[in-house]
């Protein structure tokens, strides 16, 4: 399984679930617009403290961005 494709699908699945853009998010979090769509496209590789603090800008846990689904 890829983890970073993973890691950005959830998180992509997470952040319009709460109806925010990444524009919102960049605000919420201090992470750059061009980052979060990097980790979207699963071409970013995040550090536990970035998920932790991407979770607190989406108001939910880590644990959120490594559950499975199907990447097709």
């Amino acid at each position: 399984m890829d983890m970073k494709r993973l890691v950005g699908k959830n998180f992509a699945r997470l952040r319009q679930e709460k109806g925010l853009t990444q524009e919102q998010v960049e605000e919420r979090s201090g992470f750059s617009q061009q980052y979060l769509s990097g980790l979207e496209r699963g071409h970013r590789n995040p550090t536990v403290v970035t998920l932790y603090e991407l979770a607190q800008a989406l108001e939910t846990t880590p644990v959120e961005f490594l559950k499975p689904f199907s990447l097709d």
